[in-house]
C-alpha cells in the first residue's frame, strides 16, 4: 500500500501546499519560450548552413 499512500500524499501536497502562478502569467511565459525556441532553431539552422557551405567549398578545393 506504499504506492497508494505516496500518490495520495503527492496529490494532497500539489493541491494544498504548492503555489501556482496565475494562468495568464503561465500563458505569457509559454509564448515567450515558444518564440525563443523558434528563434534558436532558426539560428542553429543558419549556422549549420554556413558551415555546410564553407566545408563544401573547402573540400571542392581538393
Amino acid at each position: 500500500m506504499g504506492i497508494v499512500n505516496y500518490v495520495k500524499e503527492s496529490y494532497k501536497e500539489l493541491n494544498n501546499e504548492v503555489t501556482w502562478i496565475p494562468l495568464s502569467e503561465a500563458q505569457k511565459s509559454t509564448i515567450i519560450v515558444a518564440i525563443f525556441t523558434v528563434i534558436f532553431a532558426i539560428a542553429v539552422f543558419l549556422t549549420d548552413k554556413v558551415f555546410q557551405n564553407a566545408l563544401d567549398k573547402f573540400f571542392k578545393l581538393f
